[in-house]
């Protein structure tokens, strides 16, 4: 039988954090923005859920007087995101 699919993760701003997260070391909430093209308001409650799980941590700061908000993925959003295509492949490999 198929194991579930992340409903965290069937979100598309949260699964392009996810993928863009996976791949660096951090990024910025700007990059982020860009990359999803998310508002602000929507990116931020994405980001925030995500951390609420421990899929990402996010770290704020300022530079040259200027709020900055840098995010990480987490052992535990690697492992759920590779489960999540895991299981994702085989949904892919059924015969019907």
């Amino acid at each position: 039988m198929f194991e579930p699919l992340d409903k965290l993760l069937t979100n598309p701003i949260r699964l392009m954090v996810m993928s863009v997260l996976v791949k660096v070391s951090g990024c910025d909430f700007n990059y982020l923005k860009k990359i999803t093209n998310s508002t602000q308001g929507n990116l931020s409650i994405q980001l925030k859920k995500l951390a609420e799980n421990e899929y990402i941590s996010i770290t704020k700061s300022f530079e040259n007087n200027y709020p900055k908000t840098k995010c990480n993925i987490t052992k535990k959003g690697i492992l759920a995101f590779e489960n999540h295509f895991k299981n994702l492949k085989k949904y892919q490999n059924l015969d019907l």
